[in-house]
């Protein structure tokens, strides 16, 4: 698979089949996304991944805690703009009216979007998944080397046959994570990332992308 397929084909799929991720392939790929690019090479990321009986562990900790009302830990950073303004306000709309839509739930149908929104916490079905944290004293480059990182993962994933879905839901259960993986004090989950082979009966939608004269100005020197 060349890189213009595996960006292409790169999506955040949602339902997964129970087929073991090997671990020697996990190995190659994250082995492989060390040569992401970070300013002074300072590579900022700190990843865990799971599988097998903790992955198990941590999916029924935090659906307990979802089952019973435990309210979210106190966030750690801010995931989006208090009050987003066009066109990104826009955008994240369209995103739901596609994400639900798939699904068959109605706009105005709340409790079946918490249902939807729920399976994250169960990491979608999938047998594998990674979190990655970045120390708290790192800055704004410093989580956009992270975000880097994060992508090369995702592409060398495709690679491998494999797909993924990142998740800041996580960081809404930082606690119950940080129990299981034992990381350190110091540390910010940013994120968690279901790994695993898609489950193609689930018919889960591909979100689309604005026009590139929406985000791409060309300065031609002509």
């Amino acid at each position: 698979m060349d890189v213009y397929e595996a960006v292409a084909s790169r999506r955040a799929v949602r339902a997964f089949t129970d087929r073991p991720v090997p671990r020697a392939t996990l190995e190659r790929v994250l082995s492989a996304a060390a040569w992401s690019p970070s300013g002074s090479n300072l590579q900022p990321w700190h990843t865990y991944v799971l599988t097998g009986a903790p992955l198990a562990e941590l999916k029924k900790r935090a659906g307990e805690r979802l089952a019973s009302g435990d309210p979210w830990d106190a966030p750690e950073y801010e995931m989006y703009p208090p009050e987003l303004r066009s066109p990104y306000r826009e955008r994240r709309s369209v995103f739901g009216e596609q994400r639900y839509g798939a699904l068959g739930i109605a706009r105005d149908d709340l409790e079946a979007r918490q249902r939807a929104a729920a399976a994250n916490w169960d990491c979608f079905g999938a047998p594998a998944a990674l979190f990655c944290y970045i120390d708290k004293d790192m800055g704004s480059p410093q989580w956009a080397d992270v975000g880097m990182y994060l992508q090369t993962v995702m592409l060398l994933l495709r690679a491998e046959g494999l797909h993924s879905c990142t998740q800041m839901a996580w960081a809404k259960y930082h606690k119950t994570v940080a129990e299981v993986l034992a990381a350190p004090d110091g540390l910010i989950l940013f994120c968690g990332m279901s790994i695993g082979f898609e489950d193609v009966t689930a018919g889960d939608a591909r979100i689309g992308r604005a026009p590139l004269d929406e985000t791409v100005t060309f300065v031609d020197g002509v």
